[in-house]
């Protein structure tokens, strides 16, 4: 039996992951966690709403921890799985994009397996499995393009939260719904894809897939490139983290290759500069990735409430990125410092209530 500790048990990924682990006979849940809802119906024999999360890990002492947390509040979590070699599924991307260099040192001091749940990062560490990093040309990480893709910025100066929240391909919750619309979301895989596979920036490509069938792929030095295809359904990259190596069967149903269409499109910058921004943050180094994501999610909160316009969300990101201090965090206190930071820069741009 593998022991689950489940954290962010009420989202998107929470979800798909409880009807996982009860279809499969050799995994058990351990523990669940939520920010704020309530987890009555979650059958755990450790929950908890709220609260210190590594405390709750240490009671579980789980074999898998899927860290499905929304945003920077799950650093803690991914650093005490990383720092203890406990096996850590990642759906919590934010954690590994802000902690960055601090988060790849307790993963080198650990040894333990982190397993990406991204559709992205799970498709390429799928196509890279076996293989040796110097064998690779570059990293093709895909996206839909939200349902904005096509639109010039002037067709996009009166979105609303309703519109931006209307994803044409996936279902998940606001925030990341959000950063999809404006590549926000892309932003923070491409830096993720740089600590997860250790590949360099310029070697990081996004292209637009918009029926989200193509989750990423590897072109390699010899001119091959392999791709990982499959319906747009989370539960495969979770049930794949959570039963590795053994790729479990799912519910899900075999592509139907005779009523495929694969188009490929690079995306527009000039009306969602939120990509090139995160670009700019990575190749800054230091605690810039931690201040991009910070920003971007007091930005996303201000939209959704109605505070700032959809494009004023690049505006906020990018005053952030010139104002903030951007050293390198030595510590998960700095880390914290620096979030916290990036945090009141974004604010101070926000209107008053």
């Amino acid at each position: 039996m593998r022991r689950v500790a489940l954290l962010g048990a009420t989202g998107s990924i929470g979800r798909q992951a409880i009807e996982i682990v009860e279809a499969h006979p050799d995994l058990v849940l351990c523990a669940a966690a939520s920010g704020s809802s309530p987890l009555d119906g979650v059958d755990a024999p450790l929950k908890q709403v709220g609260g210190d999360l590594t405390e709750l890990l240490e009671r579980a002492e789980p074999d898998v921890v899927l860290n499905a947390v929304v945003g920077f509040a799950g650093i803690h979590a991914t650093l005490w799985a990383l720092e203890r070699g406990v096996d850590l599924a990642l759906a919590n991307k934010e954690s590994l994009v802000a902690g960055g260099e601090l988060a790849l040192a307790a993963w080198a001091n650990g040894a333990g397996r982190l397993l990406p749940v991204d559709s992205e990062h799970s498709a390429l560490f799928q196509c890279l499995e076996g293989r040796r990093i110097e064998q690779v040309d570059s990293l093709v990480l895909t996206g839909s393009g939200g349902p904005f893709r096509g639109r010039s910025r002037g067709e996009l100066l009166n979105v609303t939260p309703e519109e931006a929240l209307a994803h044409p391909t996936w279902r998940m919750g606001s925030k990341i719904t959000v950063d999809s619309a404006t590549l926000a979301n892309k932003g923070l895989e491409l830096i993720e894809a740089h600590f997860l596979f250790h590949v360099p920036y310029e070697r990081i490509e996004v292209v637009l897939q918009p029926t989200s069938v193509v989750h990423s792929l590897v072109r390699f030095r010899d001119g091959a490139s392999l791709a990982h295809l499959g319906y747009p359904d989370m539960r495969a990259p979770i049930s794949y983290a959570l039963t590795y190596p053994e790729r479990a069967p799912t519910p899900l149903a075999p592509l139907d290759f005779s009523s495929l269409t694969l188009e490929f499109r690079s995306p527009d910058l000039e009306p969602f500069p939120m990509l090139g921004l995160a670009r700019e943050a990575g190749e800054r180094g230091g605690t810039y990735p931690c201040a991009y994501n910070a920003a971007n999610e007091v930005a996303v909160a201000a939209f959704l409430e109605g505070r700032v316009p959809f494009l004023g969300i690049a505006d906020v990101i990018a005053d952030a990125l010139e104002r903030a201090d951007g050293s390198p965090a030595r510590d998960v206190g700095e880390l914290v410092e620096a979030d916290a930071d990036a945090r009141a820069l974004a604010d101070s741009r926000l209107p008053v209530l």
